[in-house]
């Protein structure tokens, strides 16, 4: 969707949204390519034991097709909500597709949820249907019967047990399918916040919401797409970072995506992947990047060869930005945006130079500013919240079932992120914290971010996150919880070192003074920190 240009104001100037009326996003990443290049390769997925599948777009719309008719034979129509309980895999997109296609909402569910996450969110959605997998029905079982409105369980490896055959059912289907004539406007899905504070809300997302998506996707990785482009990240497809910033908008565009679901997220394991089936574009989430920078001389045993890599959640610094040029030989483009209103902020280094510490600048079609509580512009320099105003294509229709809620993200035409960052006068925003993870000690304002780069930049640190906790004096104090790296002992003496490590590199003022050691951090299920939960502590 972007046009071409050499610079990022050059790019800003001539971009122009292109949104039809009638859209589906089915349709335009499945039905689209089948028929002007069937042959196109659309998936290689790596199966846990091993073994590869590759799928062209023909069978992505046979599939997709053949299971929209097996959804409308068990009763799921228009408007319907559909979980899909499912890790990456043929299937997971399969039905995606279908779902669209249909005219359904789909409703990406993380395969490592508990019955308690999944009951919530199916209830509040009111599922009509829900794809999965046995350990995803044994869990469904549990619960099931307080899901009045959920009447259909497909599972992928089999039936059984109240639920149905996912592939004997779509097998024994009919391959034509006339997909709903949906507008750009109609609803496609729910996505449920994270929800690191309350109950998770569910972001309604029209058709227009991958559209929406592209310039933010295309400006991250550097242009996407290029001759020769082959895309993958770990991020789950449950997600909106895998599900709209990889999968969905890689198929618009034809490109190849790969897929694999790791047990557990393996550093060795991931640059295994990227080398062996040719890897050329990766969004990798900020903790995948720090357990990637703990592998030892990654490039003497894998092959390499990415053209982009992506990174959004967190915000990266200095130390990341240069073991990325190290070991993949591009700089780490950063994104910004959240689960109502994704990639709306990216840097790109073939436009603008990096700058740590920076997300970048607004996506050409979003207005983004950084704005008070009311809603009113602040210039350059000023401390305040990140804005976006509506309407806006990749900006979500509402909460679902919670009008009080959508209401409260707004303030006039401003959707507010409830980050706060600064605006400098060349248009770049720096990401300072989430409202509440905002530091004040004794009088200053302290991002955790920069705390965190400076701490993961100290040889023995692995992982670290900051927080600001209760001091009679200072208001609040700065406190490190950090993992060490295996084989590095724990005392006081590395406390004193690694506060002198800060304290020399920032300023006197950002050095924790508190330090925990932990096994582990707190992540949410996307891998940002839940630093309420240090907090908490």
């Amino acid at each position: 969707m972007l046009p071409k240009a050499d610079s990022y104001h050059a790019l800003r100037d001539r971009f122009a949204w292109t949104v039809p009326e009638r859209y589906n996003i089915g349709v335009d990443v499945c039905d689209r390519w089948a028929a002007e290049a069937p042959d196109r390769l659309a998936l290689i997925h790596k199966r846990r034991d091993g073994s590869v599948e590759s799928y062209r777009f023909a069978d992505i719309r046979t599939l997709s097709n053949r299971f929209a008719n097996v959804l409308a034979a068990q009763g799921v129509g228009r408007g319907d909500r559909v979980g899909i309980l499912l890790p990456q895999a043929p299937e997971t997109a399969v039905s995606h597709v279908a779902t669209y296609k249909l005219g359904g909402v789909a409703v990406p569910l993380f395969s490592l949820f508990g019955v308690e996450a999944l009951e919530y969110r199916l209830a509040n959605c009111g599922a009509r249907a829900v794809v999965t997998d046995r350990a995803g029905a044994e869990k469904l079982a549990r619960i099931r019967d307080r899901l009045p409105e959920l009447r259909t369980v497909l599972r992928i490896d089999g039936g059984g047990d109240g639920c149905l055959d996912w592939h004997g059912l779509v097998d024994a289907a009919s391959d034509r399918f006339t997909p709903a004539d949906t507008a750009a406007d109609d609803p496609a899905l729910i996505i449920y916040t994270s929800g690191t504070t309350g109950q998770p809300k569910g972001a309604l997302h029209a058709h227009r919401v991958l559209l929406g998506h592209l310039p933010g996707v295309e400006m991250s990785h550097d242009l996407f797409p290029q001759p020769g482009d082959r895309i993958w990240t770990p991020a789950d497809w449950a997600w909106i970072g895998g599900l709209l910033d990889v999968l969905l908008p890689a198929w618009h565009h034809g490109v190849t995506v790969v897929s694999h679901r790791f047990e557990k997220f393996d550093a060795e394991e991931a640059f295994r992947l990227l080398a062996e089936f040719g890897v050329r574009n990766a969004f990798l989430p900020p903790t995948a990047l720090k357990m990637m920078r703990a592998v030892p001389d990654p490039r003497s045993r894998h092959e390499v060869c990415l053209r982009s890599v992506a990174s959004g959640g967190e915000t990266l610094g200095a130390e990341l930005l240069d073991w990325g040029r190290q070991t993949f030989g591009v700089t780490i483009n950063e994104f910004y945006g959240q689960t109502e209103c994704n990639m709306i902020v990216s840097s790109a280094a073939t436009l603008m130079p990096a700058r740590p510490g920076i997300m970048g600048r607004p996506v050409p079609g979003h207005e983004v500013a950084v704005v008070d509580a009311g809603g009113n512009r602040l210039g350059p320099g000023a401390l305040g919240l990140i804005a976006v105003r509506r309407p806006d294509p990749v900006m979500f229709l509402g909460y679902w079932n919670n009008p009080q809620a959508t209401a409260a993200k707004f303030a006039g035409d401003w959707l507010l992120t409830g980050d706060q960052g600064m605006l400098d006068g060349e248009g770049y925003i720096r990401f300072v914290g989430r409202d509440d993870d905002v530091i004040t000690s004794a009088g200053y304002r302290i991002g955790p971010g920069e705390i965190e780069d400076c701490l993961i930049g100290h040889p023995a640190v692995r992982m670290a996150a900051v927080v600001g906790v209760p001091d009679p004096l200072r208001t609040e104090i700065v406190k490190a919880f950090i993992v060490l790296n295996e084989g590095v002992a724990p005392d006081d003496r590395l406390k004193a070192e690694i506060q002198e490590f800060v304290k020399t590199r920032l300023a006197a003022h950002e050095y924790p003074r508190a330090i925990e050691f932990l096994d582990s951090l707190p992540m949410t299920t996307t891998g940002k920190i839940i630093r309420r939960e240090l907090r908490n502590r």
